[in-house]
């Protein structure tokens, strides 16, 4: 086995090399796609940036626009790719915030799908269902304790504000130490805008958003597929060497691990089967999924480097409220020993009555993810 493998090395290096310039070229599509939603939002809405996201300017109906387009999609990282840009547009941050909060919501069904391979065994799959929900009643209980204090006090907005206050000192909007990304997108971006600019600037701009959106969907797509293939194995190593060795290094591999392949959705799914076959326990995989919420942030962070004009430091801000979001939550929920444990004990609840009848899952998956959401949202306009 081992000469196979040692035979097999000059193609595989060949092609790891095509991988990792295919991967470089994704990146930058994702960038162009991002500067592409920025300027298709500012295009068509000209001042009425504010008027036209007014449906969304509640929480809850924010809330719930970022969770059902999350569990849609299925990628926390397109959808916050897709705010960031209309944020770098003239989408208000205070606006945006419970956006992203639901995109962490939304993100966590992949894994619950995952669990449903082990349907057929029932300590299997007990076991597999609980590792996939520890993940969706975390991101539940995070918003349920941010989300209020959101809107009372306006935290995330603040510590996010801090962190971009070096940008606004500069007496302009714009992040000029990090506007080294604009020369190569603006071009490009100027050049689909011409065609376009004979549609009139609304149906030009929402047909420039359009088009940004779906090379965001691609981009992500195949820097998913490419970083799983480049880094899945390592992924899969890291994720071994750091069991049982506590809840710190834990989160730190599970950020790791997410930055890796790309995707927290594959980190947590990588987790299940893991669990399902007994080889680790919830409680040794609950850490990593706080890991995985951390590192799935850098996408967006990425993204807002895409970002220029007067709202740039916004698209930046926006991302980094992302990464405050999930560091807080780790901190305040981890932190707490009687918060701790509730995600663990809701996710055993929910196991057994999946175990006892099938129907549960069916009927939590519609509840979490389709029927609560759509009620609100249905009720908020």
């Amino acid at each position: 086995m081992n000469q196979a493998i040692t035979t097999a090395a000059p193609i595989s290096s060949t092609t790891r090399w095509l991988r990792w310039a295919n991967l470089a070229f994704m990146l930058y599509l994702l960038l162009l796609a991002v500067s592409m939603i920025g300027s298709g939002f500012k295009w068509a809405t000209g001042d009425q940036a504010k008027v036209l996201f007014e449906f969304a300017s509640h929480p809850i109906a924010g809330l719930m626009i970022g969770l059902v387009a999350t569990a849609l999609i299925q990628s926390s990282s397109t959808v916050t790719s897709i705010i960031v840009g209309l944020v770098a547009g003239g989408l208000p941050v205070e606006t945006a915030i419970p956006m992203i909060m639901g995109a962490n919501i939304g993100t966590t069904v992949t894994n619950t799908l995952v669990s449903l391979g082990h349907i057929r065994n029932k300590e299997e799959f007990k076991r597999a269902f609980a590792s996939a929900t520890i993940h969706d009643f975390f991101n539940l209980l995070a918003v349920a304790i941010f989300l209020p204090l959101e809107m009372m006090f306006g935290i995330l907005e603040k510590v996010s504000h801090w962190l971009v206050s070096p940008f606004l000192a500069t007496g302009d909007m714009s992040m000029k130490g990090l506007n080294f990304i604009k020369p190569i997108t603006k071009p490009v971006v100027s050049a689909i805008k011409e065609p376009l600019s004979t549609f009139g600037d609304s149906i030009g701009g929402i047909v420039l958003i359009v088009i940004g959106i779906a090379t965001i969907f691609v981009a992500i797509t195949v820097m998913g597929k490419l970083m799983k293939s480049l880094m899945v194995g390592r992924a899969k190593e890291i994720l071994k060497s750091a069991i049982g060795r506590g809840p710190i290094h834990g989160i730190l591999s599970g950020s790791i691990v997410t930055v890796l392949v790309q995707s927290s959705s594959t980190t947590t799914s990588l987790m299940v089967p893991l669990v399902g076959s007994g080889v680790l326990k919830v409680r040794d995989v609950y850490p990593f999924t706080l890991g995985a919420n951390i590192g799935t942030c850098i996408t967006a962070l990425l993204a807002a480097t895409a970002a220029s004009g007067e709202f740039a430091v916004f698209a930046l801000q926006i991302a980094l409220v992302h990464l405050s979001f999930n560091i807080l939550a780790t901190l305040v929920i981890f932190g707490i020993p009687v918060l701790r444990d509730l995600p663990v004990k809701a996710a055993d609840i929910i196991s057994d009555m999946a175990v006892k009848n099938k129907a549960v899952v069916a009927g939590y998956l519609l509840a979490v993810f389709l029927v609560l959401p759509g009620t609100i949202l249905a009720l908020s306009a």
